[in-house]
């Protein structure tokens, strides 16, 4: 990773390289070197975060195509980080541990992790851990996601709400933070999402108790969207867990 004129590291990822860009957190100075070496001689793009909230800001600033993650970090737990990262992203991550119980590989793949490796590893299995992923996440045909709310038509992929007729509704419009809040609630249909996974996905970790950010912007979206907001039949509130997008 390179560093800006202002000395703070430049997370910006290089133009004209099409190989993977893998994000790499780990708070182990040898071991996160011994990675990015290992990784730039197969020829993947590296990224490298000693925390979750430096992590997080990397992946926001650079989308990285995978993720190799610690849970043990000096600021936060690994499972916050993943559930934040998969409030915006379905790149895989690959968890990489000493933590070797079977609540916490539970826990990691629970929280959204596709892969689970246990220190000390084989650096070569963990290769090839990371080959397999990418190659699962390799685009398909594109099927956007369309929901229904009321008498709207929501497409995410487009970022659209339309009429039932098609027509695009030019006097409905959703802010940047009410489409993440959608993206999290529709793409989990009829499922409970947590408060604190809602906060974190949306907003980050440092908000996970912000509970009267999730009343404010639900009761918006359910003005703009619900056809009675006083009885919401699509964006529910489970009272003291969370929320839930029932189709």
């Amino acid at each position: 990773m390179s560093v800006t004129a202002s000395g703070q590291p430049d997370f910006s990822r290089p133009t004209g390289r099409p190989v993977p860009l893998v994000l790499v957190v780990e708070d182990q100075r040898q071991l996160r070197r011994a990675l990015q070496i290992n990784l730039r001689a197969r020829n993947y793009e590296v990224l490298t975060a000693l925390s979750g909230r430096e992590a997080l800001a990397a992946a926001a600033t650079s989308p990285p195509d995978a993720m190799i993650l610690d849970l043990g970090l000096p600021d936060m737990d690994g499972t916050d980080v993943i559930a934040a990262f998969r409030g915006w992203s379905r790149a895989p991550i690959i968890v990489l541990s000493g933590r070797t119980s079977p609540g916490d590989k539970i826990g990691a793949l629970d929280a959204g992790a596709d892969d689970y490796v246990t220190k000390p590893f084989a650096m070569a299995e963990l290769l090839a851990r990371l080959r397999a992923a990418l190659r699962r996440d390799e685009p398909g045909p594109q099927v956007p996601l369309v929901a229904t709310i009321g008498r709207w038509t929501i497409d995410l992929s487009a970022h659209t709400v339309q009429r039932p007729d098609g027509a695009e509704a030019e006097e409905l419009r959703l802010t940047p933070t009410e489409w993440r809040i959608l993206e999290v609630l529709l793409r989990r249909p009829g499922q409970l999402v947590g408060s604190a996974q809602l906060l974190t996905g949306v907003w980050g970790p440092d908000f996970q108790n912000r509970t009267n950010y999730l009343r404010f912007h639900m009761a918006r979206l359910r003005r703009k969207l619900e056809e009675d907001p006083s009885r919401p039949r699509h964006l529910l509130t489970e009272p003291g867990m969370g929320y839930r997008y029932q189709p």
